[in-house]
C-alpha cells in the first residue's frame, strides 16, 4: 500500500503578496452560536443571554459576544482555504468592535496583506493582515490586524530575510 502524504490547500508564505486582498464566504450568526459560546467561555452576560434584559437595552435585543464574532471570523479565514494547513501560529491581533452583531446577522471577512517578514528558522514567515468583519449591509462590525506565522514552501524566497 502506498503512503499518503498531506497536501495543505492553503497558501504558503511565499505565495502571499503585500496589498493582496482576500474575501471569505459569509456565515449567519444564530442563537445557538451565542448560547454555545456562553457555555464554552463562561460569559453569561445578560446582554448576550437574557432576551428580556437585552430588549430593554441599547440594541433592543441580544447581541453576539465580540470574541465569538472574532472566533467565527478566524474560522471563516481557515474555511476559505488560503491558510488551511499552512498556518503555523496565530501570533497577534488588534481589534475594535464597532457595531453589534445580532442574531440573524450574516458576516464575512475581508483581509488585506500589509507586510511580510521571512523567518526561516521558524520554517516560514510572518504575515500581517488588516481585516474587517462586515455584516449583510456592508457595515464594518470589527476591524483590526491579525499577525500569523505561515509555512514556507521551501523555496529560496523564504530565506531572503526581508519584507516584501
Amino acid at each position: 500500500m502506498s503512503e499518503r502524504t498531506y497536501q495543505p490547500r492553503g497558501l504558503y508564505f511565499e505565495e502571499f503578496t503585500v496589498d493582496q486582498v482576500l474575501v471569505t464566504a459569509a456565515r449567519t450568526i444564530t442563537e445557538s452560536d451565542i448560547v454555545r459560546f456562553a457555555g464554552l467561555s463562561g460569559d453569561f452576560n445578560q446582554i448576550h443571554t437574557d432576551a428580556e434584559f437585552a430588549a430593554a437595552g441599547t440594541f433592543g435585543q441580544r447581541v453576539a459576544h465580540g470574541l465569538l464574532v472574532q472566533s467565527i471570523a478566524s474560522g471563516l479565514a481557515v474555511q476559505s482555504g488560503f491558510i488551511e494547513g499552512t498556518v503555523l501560529a496565530f501570533r497577534e491581533l488588534t481589534c475594535k468592535f464597532s457595531l453589534p452583531v445580532l442574531i440573524g446577522d450574516t458576516i464575512h471577512v475581508e483581509l488585506e496583506i500589509l507586510s511580510k517578514k521571512a523567518l526561516p528558522r521558524l520554517g516560514g514567515g510572518q504575515i500581517e493582515m488588516k481585516y474587517g468583519v462586515f455584516n449583510q449591509q456592508g457595515k464594518a462590525v470589527q476591524r483590526g490586524t491579525w499577525t500569523m506565522l505561515l509555512m514556507s514552501n521551501g523555496s529560496d524566497a523564504a530565506n531572503d530575510g526581508g519584507a516584501e
